[in-house]
């Protein structure tokens, strides 16, 4: 007389699929009652987790051009806001105010200025740009910016200005002078290149920007 074998499932295979494509094991009855062992194979769409991302210290962590790109924009908006304020500022002190000292008179009120431009300009980009926030969460949202990057950013730039300037205005340059401006471009580009790793790797690994 032939054996019959009945085919069931477990329902317990159902629960770790989600709301998704049902998990369906199909076992033979006798093996169902001889076997305890749960190890049975099943099929189930669970969800995909993204791989941490590699160690800072390999070169793999710093091979994401969409991260640089990402990166670059962000730094480059920063540096728009942070240099108006802080050059506006520096340049003044040092002309009209250049008994004051550019340690750390000067250089701290520039760079105070330069913190709360670049806050403004982006509060501003927050509030009219596509995200469109409310006044309130656009300011909060812009003071939540990293200020390492933002005060990397105006250290750089005032010590190469000053160092290719000898002091800037109060060295005797004026606003109609190549030297000035050239001194202004270098400095602005060292700006620029001084925070992008720290932004770039802040990006990478937490998914956090500086804006």
């Amino acid at each position: 007389m032939a054996t019959r074998v009945f085919l069931r499932t477990r329902p317990w295979a159902l629960s770790q699929c989600h709301r998704l494509q049902p998990c369906l094991t199909l076992r033979p009855l006798s093996v169902r009652l001889t076997s305890t062992s749960t190890s049975s194979t099943t099929t189930c769409c669970h969800k995909k987790t993204e791989a941490p991302p590699p160690s800072p210290t390999t070169l793999t962590f710093w091979q994401s051009p969409p991260t640089w790109r990402r990166a670059g924009l962000n730094t480059l908006r920063c540096l728009v806001g942070c240099s108006a304020g802080d050059f506006a500022v520096m340049w003044y002190l040092q002309t009209h105010h250049a008994d004051w000292g550019m340690w750390p008179t000067i250089m701290g009120l520039a760079m105070a200025s330069g913190l709360a431009t670049s806050v403004a300009l982006e509060t501003t980009l927050l509030r009219l740009g596509k995200d469109a926030l409310p006044w309130g969460r656009a300011a909060r949202t812009a003071v939540g910016m990293s200020f390492i990057s933002m005060l990397t950013m105006e250290a750089a730039e005032n010590v190469v200005d000053y160092y290719l300037t000898s002091g800037g205005t109060a060295a005797g340059y004026t606003f109609g002078e190549p030297l000035f401006w050239a001194a202004a471009g270098v400095s602005m580009v060292a700006g620029f290149l001084a925070p992008l790793p720290y932004n770039y790797a802040r990006l990478r690994k937490y998914g956090k920007a500086c804006h």
